[in-house]
């Protein structure tokens, strides 16, 4: 969801510094910010109180986490831009009759408030950070997404646009689509990188998998 359907990285980055100025530091480094992509909310909360050099207590984590749902939350009701070619990416797939998933680390609460853009009604199921033992980078939130269709995760077809998220996708077994936002993706024998959504068509998704599982059984 986060930066490869919408736009809303930038959101949570203004959110984070929210939360750590409340903490007392001042602003993100380049590597926490590439660090928080993809990431959780407990996993974005610890970066941000070791930024801040502040010790995260039960009490502090708390109220911490609270600020940055509920800032968020605001900023997502507002409305997020789509990435480029994601809409009609979505709409191509569904059209075209393949079963889909989203598959995200934002917590349920949040995913319900974008879905009210994105359109809950592109999904056949969703799968959420919370919803699961671990996050990505684990393989959990898209073994869950798999098993929820009905499919093998090495039937499908993950599209990604962090280092985070991919790792979760190729641990599963599903070959990937990776579509760089706010960091550049390297190739790699379990994905195909794309430079945007933009003309995505149902045998470009059949082009990927066959590709990676070729490359795999080189």
């Amino acid at each position: 969801m986060d930066g490869t359907l919408i736009d809303s990285e930038k959101v949570w980055d203004r959110s984070l510094v929210e939360v750590l100025r409340w903490l007392g530091g001042t602003d993100l480094s380049p590597e926490a910010r590439r660090e928080t992509l993809g990431g959780n909310l407990r996993s974005s909360l610890a970066i941000v109180f070791r930024e801040a050099g502040v010790v995260q207590t039960p009490e502090l984590s708390e109220q911490a986490a609270h600020m940055l749902v509920e800032r968020t939350a605001e900023m997502f009701e507002g409305g997020l831009p789509w990435r480029p070619g994601a809409y009609t990416a979505l709409r191509t797939v569904r059209e075209a009759g393949f079963a889909t998933a989203l598959v995200t680390n934002t917590g349920r609460y949040l995913t319900d408030k974008a879905l009210v853009g994105i359109g809950a009604e592109h999904f056949d199921v969703t799968v959420c950070g919370d919803e699961v033992p671990h996050g990505k980078p684990a393989p959990d939130p898209y073994l869950r997404a798999a098993a929820l269709l009905g499919l093998a995760a090495e039937d499908c077809v993950a599209v990604e646009d962090s280092p985070t998220g991919i790792r979760a996708a190729e641990a599963a077994g599903a070959a990937v689509l990776a579509v760089p936002c706010e960091v550049a993706i390297p190739p790699g024998p379990g994905r195909v990188v794309r430079p945007s959504l933009e003309g995505l068509t149902p045998a470009d998704l059949a082009a990927v998998h066959r590709e990676v599982r070729e490359q795999q059984a080189a």
